[in-house]
């Protein structure tokens, strides 16, 4: 390919924004070092089919889905999420790794990209391809479902 290339450019800026939405996505539903490595693995598809992807209505949520379906043919145990270090003042609470782990798959993602990462709910609708109303219900039944799992009262 050409050093100007068109294709090449479109493809960077697209990889620039893309990246950090697809990691933080794919590392809620498949744990810290396998979603980054889904997140990789996806935009390597990407590039490697960018004429078909770039045409895509929502090419961040095909990746996600790309990056989703080859994370868990390889995942070989369910999500980890780092446990706090046992002689150090946790970072979070200490059962709320656990808590995350038990909920639902749809909702530890939209609890994860909603609070943990600051994401909109029209954000993760897109990204998810469901409604925002969807995403709403999974972010409000997953709260309870934690707020009831750590003993926490609003």
């Amino acid at each position: 390919m050409a050093k100007n290339d068109p294709r090449v450019d479109s493809f960077t800026e697209f990889a620039s924004a893309a990246s950090p939405r697809l990691r933080h996505a794919l590392t809620c539903v498949l744990g810290v070092e396998a979603g980054k490595d889904a997140a990789s693995e996806a935009l390597a598809y990407g590039w490697e089919n960018w004429d078909r992807v770039a045409a895509m209505e929502n090419p961040v949520g095909y990746l996600y889905v790309v990056g989703r379906n080859r994370g868990m043919r390889q995942r070989k145990n369910r999500v980890m999420f780092p446990e706090p270090p046992a002689d150090h003042t946790p970072w979070v609470e200490p059962a709320l790794p656990s808590s995350l782990q038990a909920l639902p798959e749809r909702q530890r993602q939209t609890v994860m990209l909603i609070h943990g990462y600051g994401w909109t709910q029209m954000e993760v609708a897109e990204l998810l391809g469901v409604s925002k109303t969807t995403v709403q219900q999974h972010l409000e039944r997953g709260v309870v479902k934690l707020r009831k799992s750590l003993g926490v009262s609003q």
